[in-house]
């Protein structure tokens, strides 16, 4: 699956589970947050697509919704079995 389609199904499926999805710039990677009674997912806009990628998988797979479609399983089953989440979670 091409990358681009990867962030596509990403972003539809973090706002399928109620988070508000912003590219912002600063000297960050991203990840979830809560602003008043919103959830927010912040993701630094001048990271390479595979960054995007990686940075909103990691949210999805931190929250560990139940029903979560096949392709986004796929997605993050190949993300986690290359290891990039190892160094992102504690």
């Amino acid at each position: 699956m091409k990358k681009q389609k990867q962030l596509d199904l990403l972003e539809a499926g973090i706002a399928g589970l109620g988070f508000r999805l912003r590219y912002e710039k600063g000297s960050f990677i991203g990840g979830d947050c809560r602003v008043k009674d919103n959830r927010v997912v912040v993701v630094n806009k001048f990271l390479p697509i595979e960054g995007k990628i990686a940075t909103i998988a990691s949210v999805i797979r931190k929250i560990n919704p139940p029903g979560l479609s096949p392709e986004l399983a796929k997605i993050i089953d190949t993300l986690a079995a290359a290891g990039l989440f190892n160094s992102r979670e504690s």
